[in-house]
């Protein structure tokens, strides 16, 4: 029984005798107060004492217990509240977006409408959180939840998932669908404004995914709350491919790209131990004379299902399961195999991952992959792509100055599509610069790539740093780049990459293989080095 309807209990049947019996004795006790003496009845005047504490400790004591249970009660609220909302923004969270979203659809089939879900990614978010801090990065959280909340139809639920991922649910009228491209552009727009933090202004924007309940499959509200956001997740990873800033709607092609993508990063994380992922290699010639210097490793994925599979569909997939690292190091471990055997005087340029830069480690497992191969550093070149220098100056510098110690040479990659500015170049120690080959490409057909072309020429001869072109497939193209100086090339008009045995045979035609020392392993006690048959 409730602690408090005992203690009211109390105080009732106290207060009924003090009623009962309380104004006879009252009488009597006052009036032996007022002549000094005994009261004629002393044990109803205890009696009145003890009935008169006990009704003041009843009610304190229910006054004390309906507080207890008040807070309880709103602890209890809090808490709830806290499991269901996300404490940055306020937002509900992934735990409650669930029920809130039945919710909306039963709300919705009452009154004859529909749902539209909608998953909202802030794009470059984590770049931005990295380069000025989580605190910056809260705030832009907190403001970009502020934008979409305010214009946000009434009968609207909005959840963060986690990270920069948003999920929004309304109700619409199918009659007057468009609004709900009106709405999705108004998001784009406002969180697409600069943050302003202290004096910095923050930009970043929203890839949006939509999903809507007709046609949905299901009739059941759970099943249906759970595909809306499943789909209105696919759709926003189409958005992210397409560009970013910007919707894209659901549609069911999406489903069997999920299970491609899914075999994909299935194939990857089983192909790599399988040695399914293979170098292949592209020359790179001196423009003036014509000479073969050297080739650049370029990934391949000779998969058993699919058959020959180009790196842009599987180095972002292998980038985003976290697998790149080994991918790259099984990579370059063939590479330098292959490359022991060329001409001393051929290069072998390698492009490495920015997710790999972030290891503090790579320098040193580098270097363990050169002494393993017995490959002289001096002969690998590292290319690192210009947007990584925006990404973490301070971690690319250190690098750098690492492998540079080794011996290993270093080239600034796709030079012109990223961030890069003069003072940058001045303070890395780069070995050579890479014209991207969106510019060389499109030499006697767009003046603006000639004046790129030319200012980047100019900018290498002033800061002596050797430039390579790549992206050279026609003998007009090959005209047109001569006019702005020398360079090293590389392109389809130089023949077409190839595996490892291809070159092979091909420097074997051209005398420009070698009998190397075999390859040393680092652990293994020095031994004599033995002869090539010996070693075959």
């Amino acid at each position: 029984m409730d602690k408090r309807v005992i203690c009211l209990g109390v105080v009732i049947a106290t207060m009924v005798l003090f009623v009962g019996y309380g104004s006879s004795v009252i009488t009597d006790f006052l009036a032996s107060l007022i002549r000094g003496d005994r009261p004629r009845d002393q044990l109803l005047s205890t009696a009145l004492l003890l009935n008169i504490a006990l009704l003041l400790f009843g009610w304190r004591r229910y006054v004390d217990l309906t507080t207890e249970v008040g807070q309880r009660r709103q602890a209890e609220e809090t808490a709830q509240k806290l499991a269901q909302t996300d404490p940055l923004t306020g937002c509900l969270n992934r735990r409650s977006i669930d029920d809130a979203l039945q919710d909306i659809i039963a709300t919705a089939r009452a009154t004859g409408h529909e749902v539209v879900a909608m998953m909202i990614d802030l794009d470059n978010f984590k770049r931005s959180n990295d380069n000025h801090g989580h605190q910056a990065g809260d705030a832009v959280l907190l403001e970009a939840a502020r934008r979409i909340r305010a214009i946000l139809p009434e009968r609207s639920v909005m959840a963060r998932l986690g990270g920069d991922e948003f999920a929004c649910a309304a109700i619409y009228d199918p009659d007057h669908a468009e609004a709900i491209d009106r709405l999705v552009l108004r998001i784009n727009e406002v969180v697409a404004r600069p943050v302003l933090i202290d004096g910095l202004s923050i930009e970043v924007t929203a890839s949006i995914g939509l999903a809507t309940s007709t046609p949905a499959g299901t009739n059941q509200p759970a099943e249906l709350a759970t595909t809306l956001l499943h789909r209105a997740d696919l759709a926003m990873y189409q958005a992210k491919k397409s560009g970013r800033n910007r919707f894209c709607w659901f549609e069911p092609s999406m489903e069997s790209e999920l299970r491609y993508r899914s075999e994909l990063e299935r194939g990857i994380r089983e192909g790599i131990p399988a040695g399914e992922f293979v170098p292949f290699y592209e020359k790179q010639i001196d423009l003036d004379s014509g000479a073969l210097t050297g080739f650049e490793m370029l990934a391949r994925w000779q998969s058993p299902r699919h058959g020959l599979i180009s790196p842009e569909v599987f180095i972002p997939i292998a980038e985003e399961i976290g697998v790149i690292s080994d991918l790259s190091e099984c990579l370059i471990r063939q590479a330098l195999a292959d490359a022991r055997d060329w001409d001393p005087s051929l290069t072998l340029s390698v492009n490495i991952s920015p997710i790999q830069l972030r290891d503090p480690w790579f320098a040193q497992k580098l270097l363990k992959l050169l002494i393993e191969a017995n490959f002289p550093p001096h002969r690998l070149d590292i290319e690192i792509t210009e947007t990584c220098l925006h990404e973490n100056l301070g971690v690319v510098r250190t690098l750098i100055t690492s492998l540079k110690n080794q011996g290993i040479r270093i080239s600034l990659d796709d030079f012109g599509t990223g961030y890069s500015s003069l003072a940058q170049l001045r303070t890395l120690p780069f070995d050579r610069i890479k014209i991207d080959r969106f510019f060389v490409s499109n030499l006697g057909t767009s003046k603006d790539s000639a004046m790129i072309i030319e200012a980047i020429s100019s900018l290498g001869k002033g800061m002596d740093l050797p430039i390579t072109a790549e992206g050279i497939e026609s003998s007009e193209v090959l005209a047109e780049l001569r006019k702005f100086g020398s360079f090293k090339g590389q392109g389809f008009l130089y023949g077409q990459p190839s595996d490892a045995l291809s070159v092979r045979e091909m420097l074997a035609g051209q005398n420009l293989l070698c009998v190397p020392n075999p390859p040393v392993d680092p652990e293994a006690p020095a031994l004599p080095t033995p002869s090539r048959s010996a070693s075959a």
